[in-house]
């Protein structure tokens, strides 16, 4: 798949960014692992997103990641793309860009580098370095810090043809249009703010095509038919997603700070999907919190079925 190719294929439909099992010693399990991808991989998904931020990236080690790619990869057997995640500081992200590409992946999310803040110039010598260390097509995450302008940008996909999409998890509404207004469809546009169905209605009307679902992992018909009615423009439906489903989720999840890994766990938990615990520093739902949880996807799940 070119990059073209993966460009078109992941602008049109929704896009899934799947958990990372681990055993009760925190080792990843990749047996359930591809069993959760399999499953995933059998809906009408544009894209899996192995080892991404809701994959836990920045909790595995550069060793683990070409693992997990290659797993979600044979999973998938083709059915679906599989970008995989990629990041820290340059060299470290060359050579992960490198590893994956072997490992079978069709693209990468380039996140931020590690920690540190950087000029316009850095940030662009460090996005370029991984673009012209792979033949994937690259796309950028945007947020933290790592926050290039419509200029970088545009500089970066007029030298890299590789450079092929640009996630926003930033809410800046003013940079997004200065972005899309500049590069226009040069770029495929995704939508990265957690809980991404929550903005996905007003970035469709800035060109952001489609989002990251973690939402999509335990409750898949669920998301589908939220995008579905988003691309629709049924505002009806759309708003009965968020008021039924998605902004009582948001309050569970902030009853804790980084529950937004957390709390799709606790889903893979309440559909008997379980991926294990979440490594630290993040933590797990309480089980008040979990039971919360449950009984909200049980009503969802419910009010699914009854539309059906």
């Amino acid at each position: 798949m070119s990059p073209q190719d993966l460009a078109a294929r992941i602008g049109g439909g929704l896009l899934s960014f799947p958990v990372t099992h681990f055993d009760a010693d925190l080792k990843f399990d990749e047996a359930a692992y591809r069993d959760h991808l399999g499953w995933l991989s059998d809906y009408d998904v544009a894209g899996l997103f192995a080892a991404g931020g809701t994959g836990e990236f920045f909790s595995l080690t550069p060793a683990e990641v070409p693992g997990i790619v290659k797993a979600a990869v044979e999973e998938a057997a083709g059915k679906v793309p599989v970008l995989s995640g990629c990041g820290y500081g340059t060299a470290i992200a060359v050579e992960m860009a490198q590893n994956v590409e072997k490992a079978g992946a069709n693209g990468l999310l380039l996140l931020p580098p590690y920690l540190v803040n950087s000029t316009q110039e850095g940030l662009a010598a460090h996005i370029e370095a991984v673009c012209k260390a792979t033949s994937l097509g690259v796309i950028v995450y945007n947020r933290d810090n790592a926050i290039v302008t419509e200029d970088t940008l545009a500089g970066l996909a007029e030298r890299n043809p590789n450079l092929i999409g640009y996630k926003d998890g930033v809410g800046d509404v003013e940079l997004m249009m200065r972005i899309y207004a500049k590069l226009g469809d040069r770029l495929t546009y995704i939508g990265g703010l957690p809980t991404a169905e929550t903005f996905a209605p007003a970035y469709l009307e800035m060109g952001v095509t489609t989002y990251s679902s973690a939402i999509f992992n335990f409750m898949p018909e669920w998301a589908l038919a939220f995008y579905k009615s988003v691309r629709a423009r049924d505002k009806a439906a759309i708003l009965a997603g968020l008021t039924d489903f998605v902004l009582p989720y948001i309050a569970i999840r902030n009853r804790g700070t980084g529950y937004a890994v957390s709390i799709v766990k606790a889903g893979m938990n309440v559909i008997g999907r379980p991926a294990g615990p979440v490594r630290s520093p993040l933590t797990d739902l309480s089980a008040e919190e979990q039971a919360m949880l449950a009984a909200l996807v049980e009503k969802a799940q419910a009010s699914l079925r009854e539309t059906a």
